[in-house]
């Protein structure tokens, strides 16, 4: 009998430093035990300093490579980062909806590591109004969930006190990383729409600029444990271990001028 691998596909920009984007997924992918396929939605002109430009794919273009890969590989779990338009947004939910896939992890991705801006404004509504609440998981930071919320978010305690508003009328899990807060101690606080349960997520804070890339590597991290059948609640758990994991090993090297990567490979090579 034939094996079968367990299949991801991420639908992102391409980061040409190699730290995020496309290519962060596909190493997080591989990196997890699964087979990565793609979807590019823009070439992103950026390094470990900053991005400089995005060239959008035109969308239909971005329509086929998803039918491309879903009617030939398909799909045990998908992983969705920069969508930077409305019809973007638009296509990728009505490409998808052809297609009976439960594991569709969103990166509302709004802005970069380094602050620079990646969705354009009238897309924020859009992504609101009809890709989130399709999707089965979403992993905003801070800044993102304000942007979602309406609201500024300042503390710990606020965490579980908005994440439910994050959800959509209860209907999409949330995953709120407390990265952007000051604190020592880092609580990621998620909400299981699925089981209407909040769990609280610690880590200690790890002293390193070398933060490039971290959300692309959790989400799609969380994907590819979907993709192996897991529990929601374990997947989140195992890829918040993973990526701490590859935070640490990477804060050890020097790689660009500015927020380098993590260490994808940790368990691999040294």
């Amino acid at each position: 009998m034939e094996k079968q691998y367990k299949r991801v596909l991420s639908i992102a920009g391409s980061d040409p430093s190699g730290g995020a984007g496309i290519q962060a997924d596909l190493k997080t992918f591989s990196a997890c035990g699964c087979y990565g396929a793609t979807a590019i939605v823009a070439v992103v002109d950026e390094n470990t300093v900053g991005v400089t430009g995005v060239h959008p794919i035109p969308v239909p273009f971005v329509a086929g490579q998803i039918k491309s890969v879903l009617d030939d590989i398909g799909a045990d779990a998908i992983k969705i980062g920069m969508l930077h338009s409305s019809e973007l947004i638009r296509t990728v939910k009505d490409t998808l909806s052809y297609y009976n896939i439960n594991n569709i992890v969103l990166d509302p991705v709004m802005v970069a590591t380094s602050g620079d801006k990646l969705l354009q404004d009238e897309a924020i509504q859009t992504l609101k109004d009809e890709l989130i609440p399709f999707v089965r998981v979403i992993t905003p930071n801070i800044p993102e969930a304000e942007i979602l919320l309406g609201e500024k978010i300042q503390t710990q305690e606020d965490l579980p006190l908005v994440i439910k508003d994050l959800s959509f009328d209860r209907s999409v899990s949330v995953l709120l990383k407390a990265g952007h807060l000051t604190n020592d101690e880092l609580v990621d606080v998620f909400y299981n729409a699925e089981t209407d349960e909040i769990i609280h997520l610690s880590s200690k804070r790890i002293k390193t600029q070398n933060t490039h890339g971290t959300g692309c590597t959790l989400s799609s991290a969380i994907a590819a444990y979907l993709a192996h059948g897991i529990s929601l609640n374990d997947a989140i758990i195992k890829a918040k271990k993973y990526t701490n994991k590859a935070i640490l090993a990477g804060a050890e090297y020097k790689i660009g001028k500015g927020h380098g990567p993590v260490h994808h490979f940790f368990n691999f090579w040294e």
